[in-house]
């Protein structure tokens, strides 16, 4: 069987703790899992109780016990920039934080060949303007 390398979006990391969505993705086979630093910034920002706080430090213990959790390098930084000005000058806004840390997401990804998993469809747009491999799961609730 051969693995695939995938980077994990927040927003399948959350259908899946709040609701036990994407157990193929999380749990399944044939996938060599990583975690974005952005990804884990935004997981910490939305853990609210203990237990939540609890989960995610296991979550991350993990990723960082097998050298699996990928953060942003100065290249990355400067490439996304670049991307920004991309997308703004293709008419998208992109104050929006959540559109900066999507196109970090997709380049720490492509950085390590990996597949972005997301059902956010901010990656579209990302993906129109620079070549990255990403994979869509239905948003929760469909």
């Amino acid at each position: 069987m051969m693995l695939r390398k995938v980077l994990i979006d927040t927003n399948v990391y959350v259908a899946w703790l709040n609701g036990g969505r994407h157990d193929e993705v999380m749990l399944g086979l044939g996938r060599v899992r990583y975690l974005s630093g952005v990804v884990h910034m935004e997981l910490r920002a939305g853990a609210k109780g203990l237990p939540a706080r609890r989960a995610l430090d296991q979550l991350v213990r993990a990723y960082r016990a097998a050298e699996r959790l990928i953060l942003p390098t100065d290249e990355i930084f400067e490439a996304a920039g670049k991307v920004l000005l991309r997308l703004r000058a293709g008419g998208r806004e992109i104050r929006r934080a959540s559109l900066v840390n999507d196109v970090l997401i997709a380049l720490c990804a492509r950085s390590i060949g990996a597949s972005v998993v997301t059902s956010d469809s901010d990656f579209e747009h990302i993906r129109s303007v620079v070549p990255f491999h990403l994979e869509t799961v239905p948003i929760a609730g469909e």
